[in-house]
């Protein structure tokens, strides 16, 4: 009687019973309901910080609830009391934290630990071969300024993505082609409209990209791409730059490093075959899952998505400046817990640079969203853009004259092509400065000709933002 009335009352306090006892603790382990059981092994290792088990479980606990760094030191502790499976939490800890190097030393013992007792090494070894990748990766880190950073639902992650016209169309599979199946992958439609590249679900339950040329309405049979591309289990995600030659997708192959990792390659036109796919590197890739890699070329901007720390049913997209040559960090002269921020992105403030360059990125970022056509759906502000003293406005569904709105999505482009060719001229003067006379010789008219364009061009900016509070202003008064 007194034992089901304190369950009573422990239910009635919105304490679980399931965490008061360890057999239960260990029951929701074993179902991995991890995030159930930590309270439990939370408190049993307070009681017995020496215990092996309890430091496992609090430990495993952690790390799968996206408490990676916290778990170490009591995956260590595991290790130190010879707890079983304490090497393989622990180097899955360490590669977590992107510590690839403990990782690997960590996975060769547990390797070696198994081959004592004949046991199987497979998931050991494939695990060290990620964490090798993962060092290789982390010693060419590549210098990219991310300006932002965006978490939204995995299932509409797409809405995070701006990408002007002149660089295709991104859609969800189920939307595109209205349908109701498992598929999570998304349709990439070229800029002209007149190809579509997605993932298909195949029977055996693996994914594989095609490619369907559309007549109108009507889309051609789907025709896989090769092999060279289409090589592992799960490849998926296909965005293709406007030279139709390069393809950016997601594959969970050989070379990754953990779930998805961003590859990139080029059609070969002479044999009808891709390259050899790139595994694109850090930051970008991660011992996560990061995919849907977007080169905007025309706005100079680009996107992916990664669910490295983020909870079940959640990603984050980043936005970055794209890089016209590759550089990377120096792996043995910067600190190595500094490089390891730099690849994880946490802060993304760590990899600015250059101030201006992420506030101009800002502008161009936004000036896009209040051009896409699907901006009318967002929740949060749009922009924001002042009528008046009385009025500001933050969606274009805010204009009441249709002349207004008109005008103001004129003015919206204008403005991204005005901070288009600011950065053109920027990057002109940049050559003249460190050239030679032929080369100052050569530039000095071009520039004359932008300085003179440029001036007129932010005459016809001031005019359409005047333009558009006269006609607005007009039509409510």
């Amino acid at each position: 009687m007194k034992k089901y009335l304190l369950i009573l009352l422990l239910c009635v306090l919105g304490v679980p019973a399931s965490a008061q006892t360890l057999a239960q603790a260990k029951a929701l382990y074993e179902k991995g309901e991890y995030e159930q059981a930590k309270p439990a092994f939370k408190k049993f290792v307070k009681s017995q910080p020496t215990n092996g088990s309890y430091n496992l479980y609090y430990g495993v606990c952690l790390l799968e609830t996206g408490e990676a760094e916290a778990a170490i030191s009591y995956l260590e502790t595991a290790v130190k009391r010879r707890t079983t499976s304490g090497q393989l939490w622990l180097g899955k800890a360490y590669a977590a934290t992107y510590r690839f190097e403990e990782a690997v030393e960590t996975f060769e013992e547990y390797i070696s630990e198994l081959e004592k007792r004949k046991r199987s090494t497979e998931e050991a070894e494939l695990l060290l071969e990620e964490s090798r990748n993962g060092l290789r990766m982390l010693k060419g880190v590549e210098k990219i300024c991310v300006i932002d950073s965006i978490v939204v639902d995995k299932a509409n992650f797409l809405e995070a993505y701006h990408i002007s016209a002149e660089s295709g169309s991104l859609y969800m599979y189920n939307n595109y082609f209205g349908k109701e199946t498992n598929n999570e992958g998304i349709v990439y439609q070229t800029e002209l409209g007149n190809r579509i590249y997605y993932s298909e679900l195949q029977e055996d339950s693996t994914t594989a990209i095609f490619y369907s040329d559309k007549h109108l309405d009507d889309c051609s049979a789907g025709t896989r791409l090769s092999n060279t591309v289409n090589n592992s289990t799960h490849v998926n995600y296909p965005y293709v730059l406007t030279d139709g030659m390069t393809i950016y997708y997601a594959s969970d192959g050989e070379n990754s490093m953990g779930g998805y990792d961003i590859f990139v390659t080029r059609y070969n036109p002479s044999n009808g075959n891709y390259l050899t796919p790139n595994n694109i590197g850090m930051p970008f890739n991660s011992p996560y899952n990061d995919y849907m890699y977007v080169l905007d070329e025309y706005n100079n901007l680009g996107w992916f998505a990664s669910d490295r720390y983020q909870p079940e049913g959640k990603v984050c997209v980043y936005i970055f400046i794209p890089n016209s040559v590759k550089e990377v960090y120096d792996y043995d002269n910067v600190d190595a817990q500094q490089l390891r921020n730099l690849a994880r992105l946490t802060p993304i403030a760590e990899s600015w640079t250059d101030d201006e360059a992420v506030e101009k990125a800002k502008l161009r970022l936004q000036a896009i969203k209040v051009v896409d056509e699907d901006k009318n759906e967002k929740k949060e502000p749009d922009f924001l853009f002042i009528i008046n003293d009385q009025l500001t406005y933050h969606h274009a569904n805010d204009f009441q004259s249709e002349d207004a709105k008109r005008t103001f999505r004129e003015y919206c482009q204008l403005e991204l092509d005005y901070l288009r060719m600011e950065e053109q001229l920027e990057q002109l003067r940049t050559q003249y400065g460190e050239g030679n006379q032929t080369t100052k010789d050569q530039l000095t008219p071009t520039i004359l000709d932008l300085e003179n364009y440029i001036l007129q061009l932010k005459e016809r900016v001031d005019n359409a933002e005047k333009q558009t509070r006269r006609l607005e202003i007009e039509f409510i008064y």
